[in-house]
């Protein structure tokens, strides 16, 4: 993230003797996610975080990709995937390519038994139905619906829910998620015309350090395995940290849209920044006000680009039979728009309750057999009057 932060016990300089009540040294940490070139933080742990006590045969959580299919627009009915206790499981991928992977899960239960780590991706991970709270190494998150989380890749993290009924929306990102540069001054603060800024991010509280010795698993996942590694120390046992790189989250709901005389383009509800890929949030808004305007978004090319888009809630006045969880995907070859009759429906209408998560990549994407599972394959045909 853009902005400092400090919490708890730090140094009044970095990388020199920081001793604990009994003299002993703490242990700094540098944690970055693009080595030493870009935004970090340091993190000082009662006990070295590099303690390993077992390391197991990993397993593999890679994309099991559908055979190639035919070029069409397809939709994928997001809530029939089944519910799975175990939070890692529960983890459904339905689309991916090298840069993004692009996740269904309903997880029923905590993941009190085991820590996660993604020293692949940074996680963006959607909240549309559940509460509860993300445990990190920099403190505590409460979340809720609509609520992002943003983690980077290498934090290590549990999530704990407060009731069983939970669908999350989940990007991984094999590159840094970061606000898009337009909204950024040359030194990194959210300008007066960016739709959000850090008021309305909420960073992480950092909460009493775990000073325990013991076996803790860490699910580790790297190159499409997933590691079970145990460290011999609480991997929470951070007493105090400062810097620009940490787990944050920033609802939807405070996301202000764009709005002008005639219907924006999607980039006005650009979201997140990554590498050959954008994350965007619709949100209610005023429709156009020019006296002949059309609300309705217009016939489009997708050429260079995949759209995928995720409802949330409200009414679509682009779209028919739109279903909680729908995931429609628009692929770059073929272009798209609002379906039959929504163009005149439109028109005179002044705002609109949509809610959605767009995710637009640059590369095509590839759909699973999870996807494959869950299609609603007469979308091709919605078109048709």
């Amino acid at each position: 993230m853009p902005f400092y932060t400090s919490q708890g016990q730090v140094p009044h300089k970095r990388h020199t003797q920081f001793r604990k009540p009994d003299g002993g040294l703490y242990s700094e940490q540098l944690f970055s996610t693009e080595g030493f070139s870009s935004d970090y933080s340091l993190l000082y742990h009662n006990h070295p975080p590099t303690a390993i006590i077992d390391a197991a045969e990993p397993i593999d959580v890679s994309p099991d990709f559908a055979e190639e299919v035919t070029l069409r627009h397809r939709c994928l009915e997001g809530f029939n995937v089944p519910p799975v206790k175990d939070y890692l499981e529960s983890r459904k991928i339905v689309m991916a390519n090298n840069d993004v992977h692009i996740t269904l899960a309903a997880p029923q239960e905590s993941t009190t038994g085991y820590f996660v780590k993604n020293a692949d991706a940074d996680e963006v991970i959607f909240i549309h139905v559940g509460t509860g709270t993300l445990l990190t190494q920099y403190g505590n998150i409460e979340f809720g619906y609509g609520d992002y989380l943003v983690i980077p890749r290498g934090t290590i993290y549990q999530i704990h829910f407060n009731d069983p009924n939970n669908r999350l929306f989940i990007v991984e990102s094999f590159s840094p998620v970061v606000p898009p540069k337009r909204y950024l001054s040359k030194y990194g603060q959210l300008l007066e015309h960016s739709p959000y800024c850090e008021r309305d991010i909420r960073t992480p509280k950092l909460v009493a350090a775990k000073d325990e010795k013991g076996s803790f698993l860490i699910q580790t996942k790297k190159k499409g395995k997933q590691h079970a590694i145990t460290y011999a120390y609480h991997p929470f046992d951070v007493v105090g940290w400062d810097g620009c790189c940490y787990p944050y989250a920033v609802s939807i709901h405070d996301f202000e849209p764009i709005t002008g005389r005639v219907h924006q383009p999607p980039p006005v509800h650009q979201m997140f920044d990554a590498h050959n890929f954008v994350i965007c949030s619709f949100v209610p808004r005023l429709y156009d006000y020019h006296p002949k305007s059309i609300p309705a978004p217009y016939n489009h090319s997708n050429i260079d680009s995949d759209e995928v888009l995720y409802y949330v809630d409200g009414d679509f006045m682009s779209r028919k039979h739109v279903t909680k969880g729908m995931i429609t995907l628009h692929p770059g070859g073929i272009p798209h728009g609002p379906h039959p009759g929504t163009v005149e429906k439109s028109i005179g209408q002044t705002s609109t309750g949509e809610l959605a998560v767009m995710v637009d990549t640059f590369h095509p994407l590839r759909l699973t057999k999870q996807a494959m599972a869950i299609e609603n394959e007469s979308y091709m045909q919605s078109w048709l009057d």
